[in-house]
């Protein structure tokens, strides 16, 4: 190929040129501007909700849904830049990376409130201990991202060259997905458990009316983000040329989507209003309460 031809795909690599006939981009398609846009607004407002939320109940720790949505945001800024810029590398690569990221925020949140939940109703709701939750599973979320970030980089810089081999970029970055889908499995299988034995032993009774929407809200969390860690494994299994990475419809419905459902639903259920405080405290005082009004009546008798 002429160096003519070479120096025009580099010049189409850093500015900003339109759909050339004939000639693909780093996606296979060039990216919808309406689903960046509506993207970009719908975790926009999610992250100034979290804001208000964590900061109004003091729920510190709940910040990391709103980076969560920060980062979403910079991902899909980065596709709508490329709707318009659909060669532009640093626009693929920021939103390949962004993109990876962000739902470890989410994931981060969740491991806290399920420790937070068997903190309430006791050791004998769980295989291990709150605090294990996070450690383990945000340890294996870190490394996945670290596999994931190297094999991105490897794979977007051959991705830019001509005859770029990007198999070996490709390889790491599956090998990454692969072992985050593994750990968020094990997170589900954990998560299943703790759901039977609350159920079995009967210990969401011991709970307030309003954490059981919060209990059902981590769930319906949870299973979209493993949805979207599935779609997401078959997608880079199938290379950069496979038929999910290059049609966009896929990545809409199965990453975009579910990551808004796994967000915003905690806007609605908010943990730092949901989520009690001590359960388990507040129950027995209630017990206690009952039994000293009974036990105080002038007859001394109880209630039936």
């Amino acid at each position: 190929m002429s160096n003519s031809t070479t120096d025009w795909r580099e010049q189409l690599a850093v500015g900003c040129h339109a759909k050339v006939e004939g000639l693909g981009t780093s996606y296979g398609y060039v990216p919808t501007l309406g689903a960046g846009i509506a993207y970009c607004t719908l975790f926009g407002l999610s992250m100034i909700f979290h804001t208000a939320q964590f900061w109004w109940t003091r729920t510190w720790w709940a910040s990391v849904f709103s980076i969560g949505c920060m980062v979403e945001v910079l991902g899909w800024a980065g596709r709508t830049w490329s709707s318009k810029c659909p060669y532009n590398t640093t626009a693929f690569l920021m939103q390949i990376s962004t993109l990876i990221i962000a739902p470890t925020f989410f994931t981060a949140g969740i491991y806290v409130i399920l420790g937070r939940f068997i903190q309430l109703l006791g050791r004998e709701s769980s295989i291990l201990r709150p605090s294990l939750y996070l450690w383990i599973f945000c340890t294996c979320d870190v490394i996945s991202l670290v596999v994931q970030a190297i094999g991105g980089g490897m794979a977007s810089s051959e991705a830019g060259k001509i005859n770029g081999n990007t198999a070996p970029g490709t390889h790491t970055m599956v090998a990454g997905i692969v072992f985050q889908l593994f750990s968020i499995t094990i997170f589900v299988i954990c998560a299943a458990d703790f759901v039977r034995r609350s159920i079995r032993l009967r210990l969401l009774q011991n709970m307030s009316g309003s954490a059981i929407p919060l209990f059902g809200a981590m769930i319906l969390s949870v299973l979209c983000i493993y949805i979207r860690s599935i779609y997401r494994t078959i997608e880079l299994s199938q290379g950069w040329s496979g038929y999910l990475i290059t049609h966009e419809s896929y990545f809409i419905a199965l990453d975009g989507a579910m990551m808004i459902v796994a967000v915003a639903v905690f806007n609605v259920l908010h943990p730092g209003w949901h989520l009690p405080k001590d359960a388990a405290a507040s129950s027995k005082r209630d017990v206690s309460s009952v039994d000293e009004v009974e036990l105080n009546r002038p007859d001394g008798s109880r209630g039936v």
